[in-house]
């Protein structure tokens, strides 16, 4: 059939009778015909193997900057970034466990002393007894809130005048909740994720408190408005920074996306929620800049728009993107070559083998792979990759000459995460409101984890404010 189509165009001229001119522009107009539709189909099929070798090599969020809530939820492969370091899994020899423990004052001693022999049945009650042993129990009782109820009396003086005592500092209603149901409240919601109505049952069954889903909404906006004098405290220690981190990640408000930001250091996180993700985000957040400070991001353009005094890429990042080339074109060698020089920095900063001499051969092998041209044209996903290393390569490996500087982000999306882990639990965010509470609760709890603090009496206090 195919022989019959290909010779279909020469039995049209030998049956026309045409002459051998005619016969020749003929079969040339046909053959032009013929290479216009060959290249047409040669483009789609490129476009349809493109399209296939991208199922073949799904991207996810081992091997791109995909956060984890895309991932199928039975993914086959884990491909880590980590390389094996050849020890045996588990706990190394010569680390200290922790076990249970019996504590050196208990509260309860309960005593059990033979008083006869079951032998011949005499009575042992005069005898002296002597310990053998014993073994502790650790328990929670059941948990009764404490009402106090607070009287204010009034007094006449023999002077005709009447004095009247007055109510402590912040017992405004005739029934109130005290800190430590205001705090435990935020504790449960921002830091163990559990969404408003099921904080109700649970304070209902074991902490026997009878409260609405109202009254906790209320207890939230309570204590956030308490939170934000050490809020603003936290977003000025951010900005004092030489080094800051930041990241974002989307918001559900109510059906609408919106976008947590987060910017952090060593000691502090600041979150905010805000309806952009470009600019103008930034500019109601840290309206002040970061003139004097370093900002370690991903690519995303916005970071670069809005003014620092430099940048650090992150590398985590540009190791997903080439984990996922390798899979894309496993027979290219100039990403093996980048893997292995980027693998190559970060052991140096993690063994703080860094010297000059070593820096400046990082930085000359690294532009010599930037120079080296991609010649395959079928290889566009690589050549955007190369691209975007031209253009930031004044931020890839500045973590060498600054300690200060991590290589990674990997601090400001694990404070962006959070948010992820409240959405999967509660599904999304119903206001506004809602999600600012959480991003400022967030910032309270995240920062006092970074201090070694306990952020259930981090909670307190503020609650006590």
């Amino acid at each position: 059939m195919l022989i019959f189509l290909l010779l279909f165009p020469i039995f049209v001229v030998m049956a026309k009778g045409l002459t051998t001119e005619e016969k020749l522009s003929f079969l040339f107009d046909e053959l032009k015909d013929l290479k216009k539709e060959n290249k047409e189909l040669r483009k789609e099929i490129d476009r349809l193997n493109n399209r296939l070798s991208k199922y073949e090599t799904p991207k996810n969020s081992s091997n791109s900057s995909k956060p984890p809530s895309s991932d199928f939820p039975k993914q086959r492969n884990n491909n880590s970034l980590r390389k094996p370091s050849g020890k045996k899994p588990g706990g190394q020899k010569g680390r200290k466990g922790n076990t249970l423990k019996m504590v050196a004052k208990p509260d309860k001693i309960e005593e059990y002393t033979p008083n006869y022999c079951p032998l011949c049945g005499r009575d042992l009650t005069s005898l002296p007894a002597g310990l053998v042993g014993s073994r502790q129990v650790i328990d929670i009782p059941a948990v009764q809130p404490i009402v106090t109820e607070h009287r204010v009396y009034q007094k006449q003086c023999t002077c005709s005048h009447c004095i009247q005592g007055s109510f402590p500092s912040g017992i405004n209603t005739p029934v109130s909740y005290g800190p430590g149901v205001l705090s435990l409240v935020a504790y449960l919601n921002a830091r163990q994720y559990i969404p408003i109505k099921r904080a109700v049952e649970m304070l209902n069954h074991i902490f026997n408190l009878s409260i609405s889903t109202g009254g906790v909404s209320y207890l939230l906006n309570k204590i956030t408005d308490k939170a934000q004098p050490a809020l603003e405290a936290i977003r000025q220690q951010v900005l004092g920074s030489s080094v800051i981190g930041a990241d974002e990640t989307g918001v559900n408000i109510n059906g609408k996306n919106h976008w947590a930001w987060t910017f952090q250091n060593e000691k502090a996180t600041y979150i905010a929620v805000h309806p952009s993700r470009g600019v103008a985000a930034i500019e109601a957040i840290m309206p002040e800049g970061f003139e004097d400070s370093i900002l370690v991001t991903d690519c995303w353009r916005a970071y670069f728009k809005f003014g620092a005094m430099n940048h650090q890429l992150c590398l985590a990042h540009l190791q997903r993107d080439l984990l996922y080339l390798k899979q894309r074109f496993p027979n290219n060698t100039w990403i093996n070559k980048i893997d292995a020089l980027i693998r190559n920095a970060l052991l140096l900063h993690k063994n703080q083998q860094v010297t000059k001499e070593k820096v400046e051969e990082v930085q000359r092998s690294f532009v010599l792979l930037l120079e080296e041209p991609i010649t395959n044209k079928d290889l566009k996903e690589l050549i955007t990759f190369q691209k975007r290393l031209v253009k930031y390569q004044d931020y890839i490996f500045g973590f060498l000459s600054n300690p200060q500087i991590p290589p990674d982000n990997n601090g400001s999306e694990r404070a962006v995460r959070n948010f992820k882990v409240k959405q999967k639990v509660s599904g999304f965010f119903k206001s506004d409101i809602g999600s600012q509470i959480y991003a400022t609760l967030r910032s309270i709890i995240d920062t006092a984890i970074k201090n070694n603090q306990n952020p259930y009496q981090v909670m307190r206090l503020l609650a006590k404010c």
